[in-house]
């Protein structure tokens, strides 16, 4: 029974996560013989799912809803920047312009999710197509604002003309480890960020809650069979914008989170290709197109985040050669591509 209990986890757990696992743990136990440290890399692994964890988490409820994977994530993302270059605007300074960075971003977020969720109303059937174009395009389109919009604000701004916002913006004095640094412990070179993770773990508690009640069942029933939903009553339209909007204001709650752990802003260009790596994650983790659950949120943000950073590590160690990037790049877009192949798998 046991062995047959087994068997069975394996099968849920999936030939492409085992792989990826096996992998990882590989790295892991490379890493002392290669010269690797191996507790900070553990540490490094930790902190990068503790910031990348709620982009991913942004996934759920528009797979849920049947508008799929969401690569329209960079309109979230510029919502969150938006709150985090206004709450330094306006002067607040150490946690509490993380609070105003989150109140500020929400209304962006809720408008541009509106509007979002509208266009994906419009196009049924084709909503990863047309998601990309809109990610793609809002990004370029704020290239230009980020010259335009009236910042003043000296720690942001050019310094010498003194318009428009630089590319890169220190935290430091801002929100830099606003939840990071909220109970965080050190065990000798493992450094766990127990704030961050508390609030990763809230949002998807909030999720979960959420996808038991009357309209996440509903939310279920019209990503599953939207003709069965809609004769059953539910106003199919209705909640796939509040998944679309749920999913726009998650990705701009995870970029303020990456930020406050990474420690800098970046504009212009930076969040082009978020969208990527995150739908990644939730593939890797054993989601498809219509249907996801924490524990692939989890788990495949853990494999990708963990591939990715030990990956150079070892890699460098081994050939005595500085290739990190050229190695992250080969790994992360590897990563990506293996993901996007198995888009149609999930666990049954």
């Amino acid at each position: 029974m046991t062995t047959q209990k087994v068997k069975a986890a394996l099968k849920n757990f999936g030939l492409p996560r085992l792989i990826i696992a096996g992998f990882l743990l590989l790295l892991l136990i490379m890493a002392p013989f290669v010269g690797a440290d191996l507790p900070t890399q553990i540490s490094n692994i930790i902190n990068r799912f503790s910031w990348n964890g709620i982009l991913v988490l942004a996934m759920v409820p528009m797979v849920h809803s049947g508008c799929g994977l969401n690569f329209g994530l960079p309109l979230g993302i510029i919502s969150g920047l938006l709150g985090a270059t206004l709450s330094i605007e306006f002067g607040f300074t150490g946690p509490l312009s993380f609070l105003a960075a989150i109140l500020i971003a929400t209304p962006f977020a809720l408008i541009l999710g509106t509007l979002y969720g509208w266009l994906l109303n419009k196009i049924k059937g084709g909503e990863m197509m047309i998601a990309t174009y809109v990610g793609f395009s809002s990004v370029s389109f704020m290239c230009m604002m980020w010259l335009i919009l009236p910042y003043h604000s000296p720690n942001m701004v050019w310094g010498l003309s003194g318009k428009g916002l630089r590319t890169t913006i220190s935290l430091e004095g801002y929100y830099i480890g606003a939840l990071a640094n909220f109970l965080q412990i050190n065990i000798g070179s493992i450094s766990i960020p127990t704030g961050t993770l508390l609030f990763f773990a809230l949002l998807a508690f909030c999720i979960w809650a959420f996808l038991h009640t009357k309209t996440g069942t509903a939310m279920t029933a019209v990503g599953s069979n939207p003709a069965f939903a809609k004769a059953a009553g539910i106003n199919v339209d209705k909640i796939r914008m509040l998944s679309v909007i749920m999913s726009t204001w998650l990705a701009a709650i995870g970029i303020l989170v990456y930020e406050q752990g990474f420690g800098f802003i970046q504009l212009y260009m930076a969040p082009f290709y978020m969208a990527l790596p995150a739908v990644s994650a939730i593939l890797i983790g054993g989601a498809s197109v219509n249907k996801a659950t924490i524990m692939n949120v989890i788990v495949g943000t853990i494999l990708f985040q963990g591939i990715v950073t030990m990956t150079p590590t070892v890699m460098n160690n081994m050939i005595h050669m500085d290739m990190s990037e050229v190695i992250r790049i080969i790994a992360s877009m590897g990563m990506i591509l293996f993901a996007l192949t198995r888009k149609t798998e999930g666990s049954k």
